[in-house]
């Protein structure tokens, strides 16, 4: 009998929950049309007028009918003008490329740990550590690691720092090129950003001599900007596009790990060495309206936060000297709040621009009712889904990743290539997410209409956002990205810990 009234109850709580999702898609439904619902009676008047109406509508500001079609066209050809003179220049972007390195350079958990006690003489104390590490990192074994970390013994040299990041980089700009057949001549911006390795000449003067890009290219070297330099990169070439007509900027983003192993005993400082994996991606954008056609997608929104006037944020990830003079990166305790504030930052700033009016209408009533009448309700979390049909969150940790996850209400479909990247290929710093999107088209969902937040967050501290809207449907058949030949193999389901085996 219990059992059965426990059962209704849960069926009426269930009844319950699918009233209330439809009240509220009816509600949104309701707001989103609301302005064509006020200017339909509108439209409709307009459509009873003659032209007899009209005429005489002329003549009450005594205009005959000539003058008052003169002026009319004078009048909408200074607005149209004035409109196409004063607005922002559109950004597309044509395509983008994700480096897959040789399967020679993959490096499972058993390297990993192997090539770790060949590296520096750590205690036992510090390997257990290491592998505690990596068992949890929801990495899987064909992530990939550059050739010196893999020698035997590994030895890292300025030289091998600079091989890593040309295979890398020209990997992905070759493949670029040969994608969207763009004469290198005509590429008239290139910003490039690696935040451990900034050598001189600069990465920029790199990819210009190997290319020989024209010389009055504006090149531009990102440093020190952490993991989401790969958005600001973007924010940057879209603000030059905006003073540079019918022309492409090439955008690089990766990160160097050959120069930046930490040998030292400090705890804090060797969580780097096993988050960072080898990886890359190359981005070509265009302002050319006559690019519109074969582009993939248009860049709606860029948005920066940076928190770096407050002491904590600045310094949660910090490279410096441990006591022993070893050099590294330090990741401070407070890394996970000061994210979460910084990402909450962004989205804020981001909602306006982006979310339905009706849940701009939800989440103003809900900070009236708390702020202004001291109600005691719970923060309104606006609902992200229904302003994208896709989310790149960068991979930078499972833990992260969970926040995010539960903070916004995301599904598991929303995560998944999020996830799935953290679990191929590591990460890849500034160009996870755009392993993600591919990851997305190579699952053929990316249809025409569809938008996309790209959502990133690194030392500084900063959160960086992008918002793009897909031009066209992408076809995986035609497509050329490291996830094609085995997306079928995704997603996987990734255990909270992944045992290192023993050899």
């Amino acid at each position: 009998m219990g059992t059965e009234k426990e059962q209704a109850r849960n069926l009426g709580q269930k009844t319950h929950s699918v009233k209330l999702k439809y009240v509220k898609l009816g509600y949104h439904y309701l707001i989103s049309n609301a302005m064509y619902l006020f200017l339909l009676p509108i439209i409709i008047a307009l459509g009873h007028l003659s032209v007899e109406d009209i005429a005489q509508l002329f003549q009450q500001f005594d205009l005959g009918l000539v003058s008052g079609t003169l002026v009319c066209t004078a009048l909408t050809v200074c607005l149209v003008t004035l409109y196409f003179s004063w607005r922002p220049r559109d950004v597309y972007l044509l395509d983008f490329s994700c480096f897959k390195p040789d399967p020679s350079l993959m490096c499972n958990r058993e390297t990993f740990m192997r090539q770790l006690e060949k590296a520096a003489n750590f205690s036992d104390e510090l390997l257990k550590f290491n592998q505690k590490i990596i068992e949890r990192s929801g990495y899987g074994q064909k992530t990939y690691a550059p050739k010196a970390a893999l020698e035997d013994p590994p030895v890292a040299t300025m030289w091998k720092c600079r091989e890593e990041v040309e295979m890398v980089v020209f990997g992905a700009v070759d493949e670029l090129l040969a994608k969207t057949r763009v004469n290198v001549k005509d590429i008239g911006i290139l910003v490039v950003n690696c935040s451990l390795f900034n050598p001189t000449p600069s990465l920029s003067a790199m990819v210009v001599n190997r290319y020989k890009l024209r010389g009055n290219i504006l090149s531009y070297s990102l440093g020190g900007m952490g993991c989401s330099a790969g958005i600001i990169a973007v924010d940057l070439a879209k603000r030059l596009l905006q003073d540079q007509a019918n022309t492409y900027a090439l955008v690089v983003s990766t990160e160097a790990m050959t120069l930046n192993w930490y040998g030292g005993t400090n705890k804090s400082m060797l969580i780097t060495n096993c988050l960072f994996r080898l990886g890359g991606a190359a981005v070509l954008l265009t302002n050319k309206s006559s690019e519109r056609r074969r582009s993939k997608y248009q860049l709606m929104h860029t948005l920066r936060t940076h928190k770096g006037g407050d002491d904590k944020s600045y310094r949660c990830v910090m490279q410096q000297e441990d006591d022993d003079g070893h050099i590294g990166v330090k990741l401070s305790r407070d890394l996970l709040p000061v994210a979460g504030d910084a990402i909450k930052t962004n989205i804020t700033m981001l909602g306006p621009l982006v979310l339905p009016i009706s849940e701009q209408i939800l989440f103003l009533a809900n900070v009236v009712g708390r702020r202004l009448l001291r109600m005691k309700i719970k923060q309104y979390v606006p609902d992200f889904k229904l302003a994208f049909e896709h989310i790149c969150i960068h991979a930078g940790g499972r833990a992260v990743l969970d926040e995010i996850e539960k903070n916004l209400d995301l599904t598991k479909w929303h995560m998944e290539p999020s996830r799935m990247t953290l679990y191929r290929f590591g990460n890849t710093s500034s160009s996870s997410l755009w392993y993600e999107l591919a990851y997305t088209e190579a699952k053929g969902r990316v249809r025409r209409g569809d938008r996309v937040w790209q959502i990133a967050f690194g030392s500084g501290f900063k959160c960086n956002s992008a918002v793009w809207r897909a031009i066209r449907s992408v076809d995986p058949a035609k497509e050329t990205n490291p996830w094609i030949d085995e997306i079928d193999e995704y997603p996987v389901i990734v255990p909270e810990v992944q045992p290192v085996l023993a050899e």
